[in-house]
């Protein structure tokens, strides 16, 4: 179950489905935000860029997860975490603007592809989740016969025809 949050939160806090969201200390994440509209608490970072695209900079907080959840696990507490100065010290290289450009124009609609895919999932496990019990009670139930199976009489005038 979701705790939910007040809805006067100051808009820097507010997550909305998109945004890209960077858990600094426990499971040490990124993942892009799906879950509908949302508030921040303190162990999550929204990141963000005015300059480069949501693509670009969640590769890069992948590429140094794997040194931020190392950090985290040197931590002699409960929660591991990573502070700031590590994410000042995370260095990333930036290419020429053509360069960048030309990959914005690819990854930039892979990414929103990817995401749009994953929301059409979780809405098809939402309906199969509300649909199976009652196929499976006996409280819904499909008639038999052809007219509920096409394909089949398609199948078949290709193979004929």
């Amino acid at each position: 179950m979701l705790d939910r949050c007040s809805t006067s939160v100051p808009a820097e806090y507010v997550v909305r489905n998109g945004d890209l969201l960077f858990s600094w200390s426990g499971s040490l994440a990124v993942d892009i935000w799906s879950g509908g509209d949302g508030a921040l608490n303190q162990h999550l970072f929204k990141v963000t860029s005015k300059t480069y695209g949501k693509w670009y900079f969640y590769q890069w907080v992948k590429h140094h997860l794997p040194v931020f959840q190392e950090i985290a696990q040197g931590k002699a507490t409960t929660m591991g975490h990573i502070q700031r100065h590590h994410l000042a010290e995370a260095k990333t290289l930036i290419p020429a603007p053509s360069l960048l450009a030309a990959m914005d124009s690819v990854f930039g609609p892979l990414l929103d592809r990817a995401f749009v895919l994953r929301r059409q999932s979780s809405e098809l496990s939402s309906i199969r989740d509300t649909l199976l019990p009652k196929l499976i009670s006996g409280e819904l139930r499909i008639p038999d016969g052809d007219s509920t199976r096409p394909w089949t009489a398609n199948c078949a005038q290709t193979e004929t025809g």
